[in-house]
């Protein structure tokens, strides 16, 4: 009976692990912003979730070349392509639907923010913020299917 029980400890938690990991890989994939310009693609490396700029409705600038991180305040940055700069990183999924513990990269502004991220079905709530999450802003992603 010991041996029975035991595979079947084993067994159930296989299987509420193997139902979290999924719940938390969720958030994988393309996201719409709000205003429609932009796409980023949210994927795993490890155990923690990051976000590529995938799209840009706007790729090139005035002068017909690729858009640059220009507003990055690292000098040395601001000629790599905005087009698959990496805007979120370092996200763990707390088990509850929400993304935390990661930072937002906005290259308009060339600021980087704490953030969350909250999914809801084919919706995803970023709240990007400095210091704690009350003083911050919050956009609501549209998944691309």
């Amino acid at each position: 009976m010991t041996k029975k029980f035991t595979l079947s400890i084993t067994m159930l938690l296989f299987f509420v692990l193997s139902v979290s990991a999924q719940k938390a890989d969720a958030i994988i994939g393309k996201w719409l912003n709000p205003s429609g310009e932009g796409q980023v693609e949210i994927y795993k490396k490890g155990d923690k979730y990051f976000g590529k700029l995938a799209w840009i409705k706007f790729p090139n600038d005035a002068n017909g070349k690729p858009k640059t991180d220009v507003k990055n305040p690292d000098e040395a940055l601001r000629t790599r392509p905005e087009l698959g700069l990496e805007l979120l990183k370092d996200f763990t999924f707390n088990g509850e639907d929400v993304y935390e513990g990661g930072t937002i990269y906005d290259p308009k502004s060339g600021k980087t923010y704490s953030c969350k991220m909250t999914i809801n079905g084919k919706k995803l709530k970023i709240r990007g913020y400095v210091g704690i999450s009350l003083f911050g802003r919050t956009e609501e992603w549209t998944r691309v299917e």
